[in-house]
This record gives C-alpha cells, sequence and structure tokens, in this order.
C-alpha cells in the first residue's frame, strides 16, 4: 500500500517546468526528496497539496484521489513548511483554540502532551520564540490531529546540530506507528541519511531517480582514477563522472561489487551530497 502515490504530475511555468512527476511512497517509510535550489522541490509539494493548481497528472492519498484535497483526506496529512504560518503575536494556546475549529479530529489532549514535551511555553506570543521553538510547535500542530502521512517542507533548515537531532528524534518516534509516512525535503542531506528509507533526487523540474538509502550509502562508491581505468569505468551501467586535476572521480551505482577489480583505483563509500554533486555537474554516456 502506497502512503502518496504521484502520477504524471506536471506545472509548467514561464521559466520552469515540473516534468511528468511519477513517484509511490510506500506507507511506514520515510522519503528524502532532494535536489539544488530551483529544481523544484517545494513546486512539488504544493502542487502535491493542491497550493497550486497542476497542469496535468494525479495524486493519491492511500489510493484515494487528493484532487480538491477533500476535507476528510486533508485531516489525516500534517504539513509543516520551513517558516511558520501562523500569526507571531499568536500563543500556542491561541494555535490551540484555532485549530480546535478547524480540524475535527484535533486533540487537544495530545496537543497538549506536545507543548509539554517540546518545553513549548503555552502563554508566550510566537514572536518571541527561537526558530527551534517555531519549527517545534509547527510539527506540534501538524501531530495533533492525527495525521499518518507528514509532508515536511526543509524543516531543519536553519537550525542548529542539537535542535535538528531533537527534531529527526521527533519523526522517527512518529514512525514507530508503522502505519505512518514522512514525504520529507530537504538540503541537509546528513539528516536524511539518518533517517530516510528512500530518497528521490529531482533536478531541473525531473525525477533522475528514485532509490534506497540504503543501496545509495552501501552499494555507491566513487571510484578515484587513471585515464587507463577511467576509459572502462565510464562503460558501468549508471556511471557518471568528472575530471579533476590529477584524476577521474567516477560514481558508481554498483560500485561495491567492481572494488576488487580494479586495485590501482581508490573506491569511497559516496555520501549523498557528492551523489548529488556528480549527478549535476558530471558527465555520462
Amino acid at each position: 500500500m502506497n502512503a502518496l502515490e504521484i502520477k504524471n504530475l506536471s506545472k509548467n511555468y514561464d521559466r520552469f517546468h515540473l516534468e511528468e512527476i511519477n513517484l509511490e511512497l510506500p506507507q511506514g517509510n520515510i522519503m528524502g526528496l532532494i535536489g539544488e535550489n530551483g529544481a523544484g522541490k517545494s513546486t512539488l509539494i504544493k502542487a502535491v497539496l493542491d497550493l497550486i493548481q497542476k497542469d496535468s497528472g494525479e495524486v493519491y492519498f492511500y489510493g484515494s484521489p487528493l484532487d480538491g484535497m477533500q476535507t476528510e483526506l486533508k485531516e489525516q496529512i500534517g504539513v509543516v513548511f520551513d517558516s511558520l504560518h501562523f500569526h507571531e503575536t499568536l500563543t500556542p494556546v491561541q494555535i490551540g483554540s484555532i485549530s480546535k475549529l478547524t480540524y475535527q479530529n484535533w486533540d487537544e489532549n495530545l496537543y497538549q502532551e506536545y507543548l509539554q514535551k517540546f518545553k513549548l511555553p503555552e502563554k508566550s506570543k510566537i514572536k518571541d520564540f527561537s526558530k527551534g521553538m517555531k519549527m517545534k510547535l509547527s510539527i506540534a500542530a501538524a501531530l495533533s490531529h492525527h495525521a499518518k502521512l507528514l509532508i515536511l517542507d526543509e524543516p531543519t533548515a536553519g537550525l542548529d546540530p542539537i535542535a535538528r537531532d531533537e527534531l529527526l528524534d521527533i519523526f522517527l518516534d512518529f514512525m514507530q506507528d508503522e502505519t505512518h509516512s514522512i514525504l520529507i525535503s530537504s538540503h541537509i542531506t546528513s539528516d536524511l541519511e539518518k533517517i530516510a528509507d528512500y530518497i528521490t533526487f529531482i533536478h531541473e523540474g525531473k525525477i533522475l531517480f528514485t532509490k534506497s538509502k540504503d543501496e545509495l550509502v552501501y552499494e555507491y562508491r566513487i571510484a578515484r582514477c587513471g585515464e587507463a581505468d577511467f576509459q572502462e569505468l565510464k562503460s558501468q551501467k549508471g556511471a557518471v563522472w568528472r575530471k579533476m586535476d590529477y584524476q577521474y572521480d567516477v560514481l558508481l551505482p554498483d560500485g561495491k561489487n567492481l572494488e576488487h577489480r580494479y586495485p590501482d583505483c581508490q573506491f569511497d563509500r559516496a555520501s549523498i551530497d557528492e551523489i548529488m554533486l556528480l549527478y549535476v555537474k558530471g558527465e555520462r554516456v
């Protein structure tokens, strides 16, 4: 069962095109959405949520179409953007009162538990909160109407490492119920390496790949080699390379199984950042 399924989704602007996006997020998993600035991550999320009009395509939540964002389905999706969407003169208590009128499934007791867990002062105005506190408040609100799917757009951007680690623990706690799922867009790929099950890489409005995180981290290798070995390695399936000052760096999807065949090359595990960099700036057959 897929928690989220996107079929042939397109959105066209004058200078940018989101082209024929197809994506499946299996229930009980976390998918990280990566790509450089302007690649289309936020546009895709807004199109999925019906915040912008799609030119074509369909979006399904647990098999039901999301077109028009029917109220009963919207209640089961928690959304967190990188900036707080509540007025800064409000307090957490007031946000709870507003949310109670907005969501039929609003759980005030659960909301209060999150406020206490996150150590958020109930009667202080949001304008006095740190960025990390504001993000925790957004997450508390998103979780308190019993969402099954969280959609997060850069939730850890601008936070210090301690605050980011706290948020990652919150997301992992949410996933203890195996019916829950998360789609998270982030530039901080080290965070995704900690929590994601799948990584989807979007570049210039197109999806270049969706892979399991374990495959990227444990199977992919960067071979740092000379001219002779490069001429052989570049023909490997999926190879991407860059010419450096004194060597070639070759990204190999099946690099783990090739190491023993090229003893003169240095094979290193590839971080998600390095994979993204080579796909964007590298060459391929």
